[in-house]
């Protein structure tokens, strides 16, 4: 009896080594897919820094310019319906450094920053790559596009954060005073970090509908649940789009909040997916 008990503890034992070593080595794979990743943010960084120059003068500076394409665009809308007060000419911002290193690690700090956001969607594959093999083959088919839609729904994302939001909360911050006697001086760390805090953030935003798709797939989240709490999701998006637009009109408010709510009937949709093809293979199992 005690050498059953003995080989059974030896047994127990083995399956417990087992499944530490398995852990382990899920750990070791999905930090090579970690440095993977980051070399790739590296190398993007370096780029980024030997083409600082035309960077930051035309990408990262660009909001702060009157020739920047949505005041242009923004221009032409005010012709087209024939109203005046579209066109903005200038833009009163003056930038100053006032650290002895700022330039210096102004110029880092923005370049690993953009290094990371062009490598953003690297960083998902070397995810998915790492999640794929843990996923049935019928769970591999039904998110195979997942590093195509969330790379795509966080450029979207960025791209509007950057020609939407930031011109407009820059156009309207920097020419607003509270008294005459205050003159507006911005730190050049204060104009990136605003300019930085908008777009990424909005590209994060952007990322509702995956984010919808994962909870629904784990059953916290439904398409019923959504549209029940449809109204106090607008009030919210509402909130949201005043917050993100610190400028008083309506027109850019609601210019913010339409995306969202098209994000947020797209998540209703995603879900209502998820939820069909669970019963289906509920079904197809009974």
């Amino acid at each position: 009896m005690s050498d059953n008990k003995i080989i059974k503890a030896i047994k127990d034992k083995g399956k417990t080594m087992e499944a530490e070593m398995s852990f382990f080595g899920h750990l070791e794979a999905l930090r090579w897919h970690l440095v993977r990743a980051s070399i790739a943010i590296v190398v993007f960084t370096c780029v980024v820094f030997y083409y600082y120059d035309w960077i930051f003068d035309t990408v990262i500076m660009g909001p702060s310019k009157p020739t920047f394409w949505t005041y242009r665009m923004l221009c032409d809308l005010g012709a087209a319906l024939h109203r005046s007060g579209f066109c903005i000419d200038k833009i009163n911002i003056q930038l100053i450094n006032t650290e002895m290193a700022g330039q210096f690690t102004l110029q880092i700090n923005s370049a690993l920053l953009i290094g990371i956001t062009m490598g953003f969607p690297y960083l998902l594959w070397e995810l998915w790559r790492f999640i794929r093999p843990a996923l049935h083959e019928k769970e591999r088919k039904a998110a195979s596009g997942f590093v195509i839609y969330a790379t795509g729904l966080f450029v979207l994302g960025v791209m509007f954060g950057y020609y939407v939001i930031t011109p407009e909360s820059i156009n309207f911050l920097s020419g607003y005073t509270v008294s005459s006697k205050i003159q507006n001086l911005f730190s050049i760390d204060s104009y990136i970090s605003s300019v930085a805090t908008l777009t990424l953030a909005t590209g994060v935003v952007f990322e509702l509908p995956i984010l919808v798709y994962v909870l629904s797939s784990l059953g916290i989240l439904t398409a019923k649940f959504m549209r029940e709490t449809r109204r106090y999701a607008i009030v919210i998006i509402l909130i949201v789009a005043a917050v993100v637009t610190p400028t008083p009109d309506m027109l850019t408010m609601t210019i913010v909040s339409i995306p969202l709510f098209i994000l947020y009937e797209v998540g209703i949709l995603v879900s209502a997916v998820v939820e069909k093809r669970k019963l289906k293979r509920s079904e197809e199992s009974a």
